[in-house]
């Protein structure tokens, strides 16, 4: 029982929709936090307008609100539930907290009687409060840099004659670094003040010496009510001072901090946490040390809530901060708590690493025509991978591959930078492939003193490089038959992809792979186990690394491998790596769907993701996880240790369904649709046919390989025309273009970055309705799971468009031939399990703009609409477990729901904000209205045409 017995029923405030600085990693946190709370019989209630989530999924809490994050929303689930005893503010990052604070000043919760447990107001606002902060480091001794408050430009203008430049500008009580910038120049110093006076909900900003080139380190802390602490992680960024935590490439454990100088920051971390108030519960600190012998330590700020790299340390560790956290709050304290690993010892302990993490953020520039590509203190990341190896070396490599940008991982695959110029400038203005262009500059030959002064990272990290290269070089002097077995799986330990190996050997990756088969360099698998070792760990969580083979007395050759294959039938689920605009966390829902499904069919379920701050990469989501890339050889060895009966590959979007080929081509069975129906609907020109046969009106098209095959058609298709390159996902490359000149001009920039694709053109259909469905096929029997209009015109991507379920203004004749249409393409495609068809109207005829046989960006928000769900049926169908007509189906909505998405702009204050057919926004929200004559969809249709873009 809790060791608070009057709290029966808790409400959790949710994160909203996904927004650059407030990932998924606040869904992962609040849906650990329910299920922590309903193991305790505690009711819960929770608040979150984010469809895409499984956190807002029904089975996640006992009663479910998906309603505007505002504090009327929260008096309205206030009356309706008067037994609320507490609210837990804590799990959904800066919003949640927010909106705790606002409904606090408004006295909501003395009025219903509702306790904020788990953090403190007080706390927050010292935390937040910058000159608060200042004065009560100050009070207890711990050091920080010189700082001053402003609220008006003038006293701005006063601090910065004073501090002289650089200087760092932080707006008070925004998120991911919103409105904070470096400022180096005078002359740019009004701009920064303004816009971060501006940005602050209370028109606050701190204003502090710049402590640039100084390491950055990161500690998370839990506390329970008898003042325990512990500290889970210690988290290093490899990219000093002056980056967003957000933004840098993070190591944990720390490398290269001495033990006197850890000690000192652990005694400083615990004094902060005790200072800024009395609760139990997670915070994560951050410091900055000196580069020097000295090893000053500053502190910078503290969070007294699960944060972004709370969700980060808990994959790395294995220990479940936020399950823990919310455990606190309830009372419990750290030594009555099951160590969750080991489920033998206490939680009262502090987890070792007898491995590395390296996390790598994922960015999205190219969706952001002229935005500033240069990191600084605002944070620009959608998303983020982590790898984990016995090495530095190895798990950076495992986080390059994880990130899904044509890269094999470090080097050694041609893509390097070769102009020094580009190098140096990449370098001096950190952009987001400097974890490349570092190995670049090693290469050209520029020596470390000088990467080192320029980018005032650890001469230690730039070794670990230095040496990567040198490893590179004299493999190279080898051919396949040549190379010898130490410097095989040398090159394996240090986490190099068997594609590099063969770009350094000059011969194919399977010839690589077959090489080490002889020489015996084989993946093992070791457990993430909390306590390196010493207790048994009973959580089947994994990854891979190379081992030399050890030889015992009587002479058997072994090598340590942690997982053991049992004799149940399995099935490998693939996740969708990191979040990025296109693909966002819906499809961790559909997977952790699918995975539940397989458990409910009778499967040992396994998962392979690299995600950290996903539920799917919950070591207990799944029978077994594999936190690796989602990368061919990574897979590949999984499957041939775990023999499953097949893989999905549609519930993680386009990532998974990339591989679909390659499994094809190795016999590996998909479950579900084959790779021949997948492939089948992204040829534009088989598509079509399969269209004409079936007598299904689509727009004229061609397909070209060379600009010049595309100006030949424009003359048969007629402009407007929508161009669009193959296999994509988000939109990525797609434009509308209105002239020759236009069209050359764009068909010749995505041949030299996408090269040997084929471009689909089409005649865009200008002025046309756009809808689309979602359907569960067996291969005999279709069941439209919904039909959305949008309510923009053709030509903005859908997952821009502000949809309605069910469709507002289509007649019945035009519904009835969108129904017929989908019925016939998913049985012609010999679908088995979801597809996703998309439609243009024009003079009540209905055209099929594409078809898309996997778990589409809609299915979570017409599950959660409906109240049904979908993508368990979807998957016991995939298994052949269950046929559509073994469902009965209840759908139920009254009213509409609107899908509206949200974009994170104001990151990017200088981009073009003009939405087309390439996809933009980050993440969405849901909102239901009992009538069209409702304001808020009379404001949405009334704006429908203005952001349309050529």
């Amino acid at each position: 029982m809790p060791k608070r017995n009057d709290l029966k029923c808790i409400l959790i405030i949710g994160s909203g929709p996904i927004v650059i600085g407030q990932a998924c990693e606040f869904d992962y946190s609040g849906s650990q936090s329910l299920r922590s709370l309903r193991e305790d019989g505690i009711e819960t209630v929770l608040i979150n307008s984010n469809p895409a989530t499984i956190m807002t999924d029904p089975s996640m809490a006992d009663h479910v609100y998906l309603k505007p994050l505002t504090t009327k929303s929260i008096i309205e689930i206030l009356k309706k539930h008067p037994n609320i005893d507490a609210v837990l503010p804590t799990m959904g990052g800066q919003t949640a907290l927010n909106l705790a604070i606002e409904a606090d000043e408004k006295g909501i919760w003395e009025e219903y009687g509702v306790e904020l447990i788990g953090v403190d107001i007080d706390a927050i606002n010292i935390t937040e409060d910058r000159e608060q902060f200042r004065e009560l480091m100050t009070k207890i001794g711990v050091p920080m840099a010189p700082q001053a408050t402003a609220t008006s430009f003038l006293k701005g203008k006063e601090i910065a004659q004073k501090f002289g430049f650089p200087l760092v500008i932080r707006a008070s009580y925004t998120l991911g670094g919103a409105g904070a910038s470096i400022v180096y120049k005078k002359e740019d110093f009004d701009e920064h003040l303004s816009r971060g006076l501006e940005i602050s909900p209370i028109h606050e900003v701190m204003i502090d010496k710049a402590m640039m080139g100084w390491k950055e380190y990161e500690l998370e802390l839990l506390r329970d009510k008898n003042d325990n602490v512990v500290i889970i992680c210690t988290i290093e960024n490899m990219d000093p001072m002056g980056i967003h935590t957000g933004d840098s490439i993070t190591v944990a454990p720390a490398m290269t901090l001495s033990d006197r100088t850890f000690q000192k920051m652990r005694d400083m971390a615990i004094k902060m946490m005790r200072s800024i108030g009395d609760f139990a519960g997670g915070c994560n600190v951050q410091f900055a040390v000196s580069p020097d012998e000295k090893e000053e330590i500053i502190a910078i700020e503290i969070n007294p809530r699960v944060s972004r790299s709370s969700a980060l340390a808990s994959k790395a560790t294995g220990y479940p901060i936020a399950k823990i956290a919310t455990k606190l709050a309830m009372g419990y304290t750290l030594d009555e708590l099951d160590n969750q690993i080991t489920k033998s010892t206490s939680a009262l302990f502090e987890p070792t690493l007898d491995y590395v993490i390296v996390k790598i953020p994922r960015w999205n520039f190219d969706k952001f025509e002229g935005a500033d590509r240069e990191l600084g203190l605002a944070m620009k990341s959608v998303g983020e991978v982590m790898g984990i190896g016995r090495s530095f070396q190895e798990a950076l490599h495992k986080a390059t591959q994880s990130l899904e940008i044509k890269r094999n991982g470090l080097g050694a695959d041609g893509k390097g930078y070769k102009d020094y110029d580009v190098i140096i400038s990449k370098l001096t203005h950190a952009s987001w492939d400097r974890v490349f262009v570092i190995y670049d500059a090693i290469q050209m030959g520029i020596p470390l003193s000088r990467i080192h002064e320029i980018t005032k990272i650890d001469m230690w990290f730039l070794k670990q490089y230095e040496e990567l290269y040198h490893l590179e070089k004299e493999i190279s002097t080898y051919n396949i038959e040549t190379i010898q077995k130490d410097l095989l799986l040398e090159a394996k330990q240090k986490g190099y992809g068997d594609r590099q190996i063969a770009h350094m050997l000059g011969c194919w990756e399977s010839e690589v792979y077959k090489k080490r088969e002889e020489l015996g360099v084989k993946r093992v698998y070791k457990l993430v186990d909390t306590c390196a070792a010493e207790f048994q760990a009973v959580t089947p969580y994994y990854y891979s690394t190379f081992e030399d083979v050890m030889e015992t007395a009587d002479g058997t050759q072994i090598s340590a491998n942690e997982s053991v294959v049992t004799e149940k039938k399995k099935i490998v689920v693939l996740g969708s790596g990191p979040n990025r605009i296109g693909q966002g966390i819906e499809f961790d829902y559909s997977c952790v769907h699918g995975v539940l499904a397989a458990a409910e069919c009778g499967y040992e379920t396994i998962m392979i993701n690299c995600n950290p701050e996903t539920v799917s990469t919950d070591f207990d989501t799944a029978d077994k996880l594999y936190f690796e890339p989602v990368f061919w050889e990574h897979i590949y060895d999984i499957i041939q240790h775990e023999q499953p009966e097949g893989v999905i590959v549609q519930l993680g979007g386009q990532t998974a369904l990339k591989l679909a080929e390659k499994l094809d081509k190795y016999g590996i069975k998909i479950i579900g649709t084959s790779f021949e129906s997948l492939d089948l609907a992204e040829d534009r020109g088989s598509f079509s046919k399969l269209l004409k046969e079936n007598n299904i009106p689509y727009p004229e098209f061609g397909v070209a390989e060379t600009a010049e095959e595309a100006l030949e058609l424009a003359d048969e298709l007629d402009f407007p025309i929508l161009v669009r390159p193959s296999y994509v996902l988000g939109g990525q490359g797609m434009k509308i273009v209105i002239n020759k000149e236009e069209l050359e001009e764009h068909v010749v920039d995505l041949l030299r970055k996408i090269p040997n694709n084929k471009l689909l053109l089409d005649h865009y259909l200008d002025g046309a309705i756009e809808a689309e469905a979602d359907a569960i096929c067996d291969g005999e029997d279709v069941y439209i799971i919904g039909i959305m209009e949008h309510i923009e015109p053709c030509g903005i991507h859908s997952g821009d468009s502000n949809a309605t379920l069910p469709p507002f203004n289509l007649g019945d004749l035009i519904l009835e031939q969108i129904k017929d249409h989908t019925k016939k393409i998913a049985l012609a495609l010999n679908t088995v399990g979801l597809i996703n068809i998309q439609f243009a109207i024009k003079d009540d005829k209905v055209f099929i703009i594409e078809a898309n046989p996997r778990a589409s960006r809609t299915v979570p928000f017409i599950a959660k609409a409906y109240k049904e769900p979908y993508v368990n049926y979807a998957t016991k169908v995939m298994l052949g477990h269950n046929k559509v007509k073994d469902f009965t189906f209840n759908p139920q909505l009254e009213g509409y729901a609107i899908k509206q998405p949200v974009f994170s702009f104001n990151k990017f204050p200088k981009v073009n904000k003009n939405l087309g057919p390439e996809m933009k926004s980050t993440g969405e929200s849901i909102l239901f209205i009992d009538s069209l004559k409702d304001d808020a969809f009379y404001e949405l249709y009334h704006r429908r045409s203005m952001y349309l873009s050529k």
